[in-house]
């Protein structure tokens, strides 16, 4: 029987009590896990300053190692060659600040990374790090914090202590992608089952729009400098010869949503277009209730011809719209979203 609010009975508390049980025990497995994924990170690390600084280890030998591993445990993520490259300086970071040190175990992996990246003294590092530790952040609010200069704002206010006195959920800060993929563990939440839920069928939508489009990846990776980014969808469309990158998002159309995926294009282009293909394209795709959105991302070095051979191959605004709407009432008929879950989201 399932059970909602209004259908409860009687011993709800019990249940409550239950419940509360399996979230502790759910946060502590997480935690525990994520202490594991970063203390054999710092090992790798140590283990490669050794080898650069006394065996003269160089990129091709990490790339022939991150193969090796890659091949021994098929399918396992967060052992690419960059990736071993910033366990190695994760290390030499904190090796010898014996304060700091302990403190890089309690957060995430992702988290390690947007500190050690920003960061440019170990007073702004030990900031984000107790920050991080006291407050549970996850990636997207450590991420806001930093964007908005929090360290240095915090260095002119009488009241900076105080922000150590908020606190979030934690087991959000502890779902880092490293640790799932890790534990190859899907991460299970209702605006994640909502956007696997759409994605999924628009993966299906696509391929059968037209015979020109093949999937290349769900939330496929590509790297900007020291950081990872994930493309929800990427095709290629062999009648334009490009890469067709499609992102969702859960809530209204922001402008920023175009910047960061045109950003997406740049690292396709860059890193991932082959020499005889044309400029990736990107569609933005915002299913906010009674307010879809359908957007297009094309380089501002295309020609008008070009452009409009690119709307001529690719699916109709109108089209997708309609589709997405269907979809997300498909998704709230299935209870993975209300209206006050969806105003949650967007803000």
């Amino acid at each position: 029987m399932k059970y909602n609010h209004k259908t409860l009975p009687d011993n709800t508390k019990a249940f409550e009590e239950i419940i509360a049980i399996i979230e502790r025990a759910r946060e502590d497995a997480f935690r525990a896990v994520n202490q594991e994924l970063i203390a054999m990170y710092w090992e790798i690390g140590h283990y490669l300053s050794k080898k650069v600084a006394f065996d003269n280890w160089g990129k091709s030998i990490v790339e022939e190692f991150s193969q090796f591993v890659q091949s021994r445990f098929i399918g396992i993520k967060g052992f690419s060659p960059q990736n071993m490259w910033r366990m190695k300086q994760f290390y030499e970071t904190y090796a010898k600040n014996e304060k700091l040190s302990p403190l890089v175990r309690e957060i995430s992996w992702t988290n390690n990374l947007l500190i050690m990246m920003a960061a440019k003294s170990d007073e702004e590092r030990e900031f984000y790090l107790l920050l991080s530790v006291k407050n549970h952040y996850s990636k997207r609010e450590l991420e806001r914090q930093i964007d908005s200069s929090l360290y240095e704002r915090s260095m002119i206010s009488s009241e900076k202590n105080q922000l150590f006195f908020t606190r979030s959920t934690g087991l959000s800060a502890l779902r880092d992608s490293y640790v799932l993929e890790f534990l190859d563990v899907p991460e299970h939440h209702k605006e994640k089952e909502l956007r696997k839920a759409i994605i999924g069928n628009l993966r299906d939508f696509i391929l059968e729009f037209g015979r020109d489009f093949s999937f290349v990846g769900e939330e496929y990776r590509v790297q900007v400098g020291n950081t990872d980014f994930n493309i929800d969808l990427l095709f290629y469309n062999r009648e334009l010869a490009c890469l067709v990158a499609i992102e969702l998002k859960i809530g209204r159309f922001k402008p920023e949503h175009l910047g960061q995926l045109e950003f997406y294009l740049e690292a396709l282009d860059r890193d991932v277009k082959k020499q005889n293909e044309n400029p990736s394209v990107g569609l933005i795709l915002c299913a906010k209730k009674d307010d879809e959105v359908v957007e297009y991302a094309l380089s501002r070095s295309m020609s008008p011809a070009m452009i409009a051979e690119y709307r001529t191959h690719l699916p109709q605004k109108e089209l997708l719209t309609n589709k997405l709407r269907e979809l997300r009432e498909l998704a709230e008929a299935k209870g993975l979203i209300d209206d006050e879950e969806s105003e949650a989201v967007e803000k």
